[in-house]
């Protein structure tokens, strides 16, 4: 059986090892830090003062950086709508393929007159793709709301479905709606508010614009 000092140090290699897998750098600035901080009391217990030492460094590294990201400063955002011809989205989409099939199994893109297409810039650089399509009954189908892994903390969906986005209040849409891809898909949209229905004979995910934005009030 292990010792509880062993424990200790088996925790922290399992947090730099989880660290290492995330995507996101704010889950990878935050585990790995619990990871330094496990291996500074592991230090500390066996008396490797040199060990304890480098992790104290750790911390600091991973404070300041959380702290940069944490931070309230001002970031742009804009909305940038495509044609079908694009073929910088052509490309982006190819690009992505993988980690939006992973995201949402069932979408191709088929470039349609009736679509809205759009990449969601954060300080300039596309963070996200939107594509909708209007419907006869008033509602927009989100066919895919993808965002790249680095930003996806949030800021890209709040600003997308806001008013600031103009995508939706400039064709005067409330209700939109989505069809339920992977666990991660529905968990994002419920966060915002969407909630199971049925639409045109198939479930789905939908939404008010309004509760949405009160919902991030």
């Amino acid at each position: 059986m292990f010792s509880p000092t062993e424990l200790v140090g088996y925790l922290g290699s399992l947090f730099i090892i989880i660290s290492l897998t995330r995507t996101s750098i704010l889950h990878l600035r935050l585990i790995g830090m619990a990871g330094s901080v496990t291996f500074l009391v592991y230090s500390l217990l066996i008396e490797a003062y040199p060990i304890a030492l480098v992790n104290v460094v750790i911390i600091m590294v991973h404070l300041f950086f959380l702290r940069r990201l944490l931070s309230k400063k001002t970031e742009f955002f804009t909305s940038l709508e495509l044609s079908k011809e694009s073929h910088y989205l052509i490309h982006f989409l190819d690009f992505h393929s993988q980690d939006i099939a992973r995201h949402q199994p069932g979408f191709s893109f088929e470039p349609r007159d009736d679509q809205i297409r759009a990449f969601i810039l954060r300080d300039t650089i596309p963070a996200g793709v939107f594509i909708g399509r209007t419907c006869a009954d008033d509602t927009i189908e989100i066919e895919l709301d993808y965002v790249i892994p680095q930003y996806r903390d949030f800021k890209v969906a709040n600003f997308l479905y806001s008013d600031r986005s103009e995508l939706f209040a400039s064709r005067g849409r409330r209700r939109i709606w989505t069809r339920p891809g992977s666990e991660v898909h529905v968990r994002y949209f419920e966060r915002f508010g969407f909630l199971p229905t049925t639409v045109q004979g198939g479930p789905a995910l939908m939404a008010d614009l309004d509760a949405v934005l009160a919902s991030d009030t």
